[in-house]
């Protein structure tokens, strides 16, 4: 039997709900928080995708935590009770972390980003050669779940907590990487850690008792130099004298008058623009 959030029920409007940034067109802004949505758009929802970004701008989710492995979010629908969403995605093992981390540290570049708050684009890349793909790949990835009665996967209340996720991960793209199991200060910790064991370089071992100059005798060798024939007064003066720099290019005074079309009748035409260049020409 068909519930009454499907005759066409009045969704329950609220007021302090969490409502998109974005008031029209594409939710998204940063190359990951599309890159996101690209993927759950190409699963071909239909007007489902529609509704949920509407309940999104209308502020209709009233909370969004992201948690290592789960996104949990309460949306207020046609019923008095909110309905409670999750979102589950696998968190990359310890083994796929370790290699993440370290090929992000061996780029200085990227690993500055990173530290600066930015996910650089080729972190796709490493976390596919690590065998740990960022974004889920097929609808299968994502474990969806919501109290609602509609059986539609998702359905507008998933859809709706989605495009909230893509504009979380535009104020932070480190919620991704929490998502896939992986803070922010652990993350950042371990980059600096690599990036300072890389810069490291032991110190050359100090030469042999044999072969450490005497100070007396590199005094001595300094001594016997020659006096430097320079007069302290003159050093930073040339030993050439310099010649004043040619003179830059003058222009005509007239220039601008000849580049400028005559003046209209009631200012005396053409006439006016010959006293002017005559009188230009005197001055100069």
């Amino acid at each position: 039997m068909t519930t009454p959030e499907f005759w066409g029920a009045r969704t329950v409007r609220v007021e302090g709900g969490i409502r998109a940034r974005s008031t029209r067109g594409a939710i998204g802004e940063s190359w990951w928080s599309k890159r996101f949505l690209a993927v759950l758009e190409s699963f071909a929802l239909g007007t489902r995708l529609t509704r949920g970004r509407n309940y999104a701008r209308a502020g209709q989710v009233l909370s969004l935590d992201i948690a290592p492995g789960t996104v949990r979010a309460s949306v207020q629908g046609s019923r008095p009770r909110p309905y409670e969403v999750t979102i589950a995605l696998s968190v990359f093992s310890d083994p796929a972390w370790s290699a993440i981390e370290q090929a992000l540290a061996a780029e200085a570049l990227g690993a500055a980003k990173m530290l600066a708050g930015e996910l650089p684009p080729h972190v796709e890349d490493v976390c596919l050669a690590a065998g740990a793909p960022l974004f889920p790949a097929r609808l299968a990835d994502l474990s969806m779940r919501c109290s609602c009665p509609d059986q539609a996967i998702p359905c507008k209340h998933l859809a709706a907590t989605c495009y909230l996720l893509a504009e979380r991960f535009d104020a932070d793209p480190f919620d991704i990487l929490l998502w896939r199991g992986r803070s922010r200060d652990a993350l950042l910790s371990a980059l600096r850690t690599l990036r300072a064991g890389s810069l490291f370089e032991p110190e050359e071992p100090e030469p042999a008792a044999a072969e450490v100059p005497s100070p007396i005798g590199t005094a001595g060798a300094l001594a016997s130099l020659p006096e430097p024939d320079v007069e302290i007064e003159r050093f930073w003066l040339s030993p050439v004298p310099l010649t004043d720099p040619a003179p830059s290019f003058a222009t005509e005074r007239d220039l601008l008058l000849r580049q400028l079309p005559p003046p209209p009748p009631e200012l005396g035409g053409a006439e006016t623009l010959r006293r002017l260049r005559r009188w230009y020409r005197a001055q100069s």
